[in-house]
Parts: structure tokens; C-alpha cells; sequence
């Protein structure tokens, strides 16, 4: 063989063997645990971000004969809107299409606490769930969506993941004060708490600063009974009235899906003095570090509405907060929407 003949040969060795490298290099960013193939160039300074809101309570119903059918308390817009986001409000009751193409304008979704039930028909948990997997299926395909659970929302999120059935995944509980939290070993490993200020941990840590206001709870056995700690990190606990451990932060190892039982809207947002919220300026900037945290996360989503005109018709501007806590709620104030009329 002459040296021409040769070198011809190595050379498609050469090339093979390249291609054999990147071929493998694709597989395992492809398949590898926590791969989500994502867009790093994307930082959007005008985030939107959309609530989800819930069935009216009974006590409301009481109150505003309107009958409306679903509601937002505004401690959730306000804690957004401090953290450089604006809002949107997701309306339950729709049909998957309804989500599919709301999400595709907005950069991430919040399910707020509350105390509706999972099991009622076109409601809370039937708008979650759609919202849960469209959003997975927007992070398959590369583009960017968070997801943040609080309180019913976090539990909500576990539940979708346990997959929904006559049994919920949650177990009751009783927490009706302020805690600290008790830090996983490795909880710096987490995106939540991988940047979170030393003086940020400190006081979770060491401070009773959480405000919880839950009967149910998801348990370190709840994660492990649908094997759930193989795609979620707990990152903390707190401890009930009864001294039960229940799990305080998780987020998913593969998905920017996060959740929090206590409520970080509510230490600088809600006032009635029965409470006993935590108000000190500790607690306003331990817990003001959740939602920044959120949003900055939605600034790596692209997504936006085609038009100014069509941004402002689905913006929570459009609708007025009623003063609630004027008539006893434990909310301030709460966005009602679409009145169904006398009962």
C-alpha cells in the first residue's frame, strides 16, 4: 500500500472515530439525570409569571353573592410583583388547550396555598395537573418553565409527581406557627440553596421565620412510597406542633420544579394580628429570598405574548382587589374572577 493509500485510510479512521465522540458526547448530555436542554443565552428582563387560582372558599361565598368562581389572594401577585415580575392570572375550569397556549406567552406558573380540595372536578388540581405536564413537556423540548408550589401548591406538585388516585400521597399534620428549618446535609447541592446568602441560611436556620398555616403534610415516607427521592431533593424539614418531621423544601432533580410548605408571601404581605406572622426585618428578607430566587429563574425563559395589546388584556391589572380582610379573612385583600351570578 502506498503512503498516499495509507494516509487516506488513517484519515477515515480519524474521521469515524470523531464522529464515534460526538456521537456519545449527545447520548449522555441527552440522557444524563439532571440534563434539560436549555437555551443559556436567554435573560428576559420582563418576566410574566402566572398565578393559578382556586375555587372561592365557602366563607367568600358568603360574602360576595356574586358567586364567583375562583380567586387569587393578593399577598402572591404582591410578593411576585417585589421580585421584578408581573402577573397573570390562570383561570381553572379551562380545557388543556387553554393552558397549552397561555403557557407558551408567559415564563412560569405559581401554585399558591389555599384550601380547596383535590378531588373536585375541573378545579384546582385538574388545572395543575395540565399545567404540571405541559410544563415537562416544555422543558423536553429545550424550552425553559419553572414551577413553584406553596403550602396546597407544593403538596399539589407531589401529588401530580406520586401520581393522582383515591389516595392522596399527604398525610394530615397540624402546623399553625412559625418554624425554622432544618437543612439537609447536602443542601447546597440544590439550585434553590446552591446561591442563597450565608445570612439568608443563617436565619431559616436559626430563627423561627417560616409562617405555616397547613393540616396536611408530605412526610420523608411519602417520598420514598412512590420513590420519589429519585427524582426529588428534599432540601429541608420543619417539625409540627406535635413534633412531626414534615418535608419543608424539595425540588426536582431534572425540572425547574420547586416547592416550599410554608408560606413566603404571607411574612410581609399579611397582617391579621390573630395570626401571629413573623414581621421582623429578618424575616422579611429571609423569606424575600424565595420568590427572587423564582424569578430569576423565569428570566431564563424566552417566552412572550405576540403583542403589547394582548399582554395587557391577560395582565392582573385588569382586575380589582377587594379589601377581605376588612370582612374577617385571614387574606387582606384577594382578586376575584368570573362572577356567576346571585345563588
Amino acid at each position: 500500500m502506498s503512503s498516499w493509500s495509507r494516509w487516506l485510510c488513517d484519515t477515515d479512521f480519524i474521521i469515524l472515530a470523531l464522529k464515534a465522540v460526538i456521537l456519545v458526547t449527545a447520548l449522555y448530555l441527552m440522557y444524563a439525570e439532571s440534563a434539560v436542554v436549555v437555551r443559556d443565552d436567554v435573560i428576559n428582563h420582563r418576566p410574566i409569571i402566572g398565578i393559578l387560582s382556586q375555587e372561592q372558599s365557602k366563607y367568600f361565598h358568603t360574602k360576595y353573592p356574586e358567586n364567583y368562581t375562583s380567586y387569587i389572594a393578593a399577598s402572591y401577585v404582591k410578593s411576585v410583583e417585589a421580585s421584578g415580575a408581573r402577573v397573570v392570572p390562570i383561570m381553572i375550569g379551562r380545557d388543556r388547550d387553554y393552558y397549552r397556549e397561555l403557557m407558551s406567552k408567559i415564563n412560569g406558573v405559581l401554585f399558591p396555598g389555599g384550601a380547596t380540595y383535590f378531588n373536585q372536578s375541573d378545579g384546582f388540581a385538574d388545572a395543575g395537573e395540565h399545567i404540571y405536564h405541559i410544563a415537562m413537556g416544555l422543558n423536553d423540548a429545550g424550552s425553559y418553565f419553572p414551577v413553584f408550589g406553596t403550602c396546597l401548591g407544593f403538596e399539589l406538585l407531589i401529588i401530580l409527581a406520586s401520581g393522582r388516585g383515591k389516595v392522596e400521597n399527604r398525610e394530615k399534620c397540624y402546623s399553625f406557627k412559625n418554624c425554622r428549618l432544618n437543612f439537609t446535609k447536602d443542601f447546597r447541592r440544590s439550585k434553590m440553596y446552591r446561591d442563597a446568602p450565608e445570612y439568608v441560611v443563617d436565619i431559616l436556620s436559626s430563627d423561627d421565620v417560616t409562617a405555616n398555616a397547613h393540616q396536611f403534610c408530605i412526610l420523608d415516607s411519602n417520598m420514598e412510597k412512590y420513590n420519589l427521592k429519585n427524582d426529588w431533593l428534599i432540601t429541608s424539614h420543619s417539625k409540627d406542633e406535635d413534633g412531626l418531621a414534615f418535608v419543608a423544601s424539595v425540588e426536582h432533580k431534572r425540572y425547574p420544579f420547586y416547592g416550599v410548605q410554608f408560606h413566603p408571601e404571607k411574612v410581609a404581605f399579611e397582617w391579621k394580628a390573630s395570626k401571629h406572622y413573623p414581621h421582623s426585618l429578618k424575616a422579611v428578607q429571609a423569606n424575600r429570598y424565595f420568590m427572587d430566587f423564582f424569578v430569576e429563574e423565569c428570566r431564563r425563559s424566552g417566552h412572550r405574548f405576540p403583542s403589547h395589546s394582548e399582554e395587557n388584556r391577560h395582565l392582573i391589572y385588569n382586575y380589582k382587589p377587594e379589601f377581605t380582610g376588612l370582612l374577617g379573612s385571614s387574606y387582606e385583600q384577594c382578586y376575584f374572577f368570573e362572577p356567576r351570578g346571585t345563588v
